[in-house]
C-alpha cells in the first residue's frame, strides 16, 4: 500500500498520546502511560500491537511528527521510530516553522505541547483565545487576534493535587476523581471530591475572569485533557472542549514544515 499516512505523537509527563491522520482525517488515536524506564525495544512492541490491532502496517506511515515535554524519553522514542517506519521524525523544537508568535520573555521556555495546542486553537477557534489543558499540569495560554501567543498560567494538575492530598494528609484517602452530587459533602470521600472537582472549577473560572479583566477583553475558552469534559461541564467560562487539540496541532506543524 502507498505510503500516505501521518503519524503524530505528543510525549507529556503523565501520558503518550499518539494519533494516525490521512490528510486531515484522524483515523485513531490512543494514549499510553509514559514510562522513562521502558526502552525503544519496549514501545516497538507496543506501536506495533496498537497498529495491529488497528490492521494498519507500519509501511503504511509516511512521516512521524512529535512533541515532548520530558527529555529523557526522546532517545527511546526516536531509536523507536526509526526501527519502526524507517524516517527521521519532525521535533517539535526551538526553529520549527509554527506560524506562531511567542511573546514570553524566553520563547525556548515554553513547552512543546503549549506551542502545539496553541497552533490547532488559533486555527479552529480564532482569537483572542484561551486554551486550558488539564494534564500533569493544568496551563492556560492566552493567544490574542493578531495570533500572537502572549502569555499564561501554570498551576498543579488536578491529579498531583489529589495525590498530595493523599500522601501529606495521613487520615485523607486516595479518591477516585468523579464529580459528588453536590457540593457540601456528607463524608470524607466526597468532601474530597467536591474539594478536587468544584475547587477546580472555580480555580479555572476565576483565572479566565482574572485575565478577561486584565486585558479588557473578553476571550473564547476551549479546553482539552483528561479532566476537560467532567470541569467544562460545571465551567462557567468554558465554551467547548477539544479533546485531540495537540494531535491536530502536530497535523497542522507537519505541514508547514513538510519535508
Amino acid at each position: 500500500m502507498w505510503r500516505v499516512m501521518l503519524l503524530v505523537i505528543d510525549v507529556g509527563n503523565s501520558n503518550i498520546v499518539m494519533g494516525i491522520y490521512r490528510e486531515e482525517e484522524l483515523l485513531y488515536a490512543w494514549r499510553l502511560f509514559a514510562d522513562r524506564n521502558q526502552t525503544a525495544d519496549e514501545y516497538e512492541i507496543k506501536i506495533r500491537a496498537l497498529m495491529g490491532g488497528a490492521q494498519i502496517s507500519l509501511a503504511d506511515i509516511s512521516d512521524v511528527i512529535i512533541s515532548s515535554v520530558v527529555p529523557p524519553l526522546m532517545p527511546a522514542m526516536e531509536k523507536m521510530i526509526g526501527v519502526c517506519f524507517g524516517v527521521t521524525p519532525v521535533i517539535v523544537e526551538p526553529g520549527i516553522k509554527t506560524g506562531l508568535q511567542i511573546m514570553y520573555d524566553n520563547p525556548r521556555e515554553v513547552g512543546a505541547d503549549r506551542i502545539v495546542n496553541a497552533v490547532a486553537g488559533y486555527e479552529l477557534y480564532g482569537g483572542p483565545l484561551i486554551i486550558i489543558d488539564f494534564g500533569t499540569a493544568t496551563t492556560f495560554c492566552v493567544i490574542d487576534e493578531a495570533g500572537r501567543w502572549i502569555g499564561g498560567a501554570i498551576s498543579p494538575g488536578i491529579g498531583i493535587s489529589a495525590e498530595a492530598l493523599f500522601q501529606r494528609a495521613s487520615r485523607l484517602p486516595r479518591i477516585e476523581l468523579v464529580k459528588p452530587k453536590q457540593v457540601i459533602g456528607r463524608n470524607t470521600v466526597s468532601g474530597m471530591q467536591s474539594g478536587i472537582i468544584y475547587g477546580y472549577v472555580a480555580l479555572v473560572d476565576g483565572m479566565v475572569n482574572r485575565i478577561n479583566r486584565e486585558t479588557g477583553i473578553v476571550h473564547r475558552v476551549i479546553a482539552t485533557g483528561g479532566m476537560a469534559e467532567a470541569i467544562a461541564e460545571e465551567s462557567e467560562t468554558i465554551e467547548a472542549v477539544a479533546p485531540n487539540l495537540t494531535l491536530e496541532g502536530l497535523r497542522l506543524i507537519y505541514n508547514r514544515n513538510r519535508r
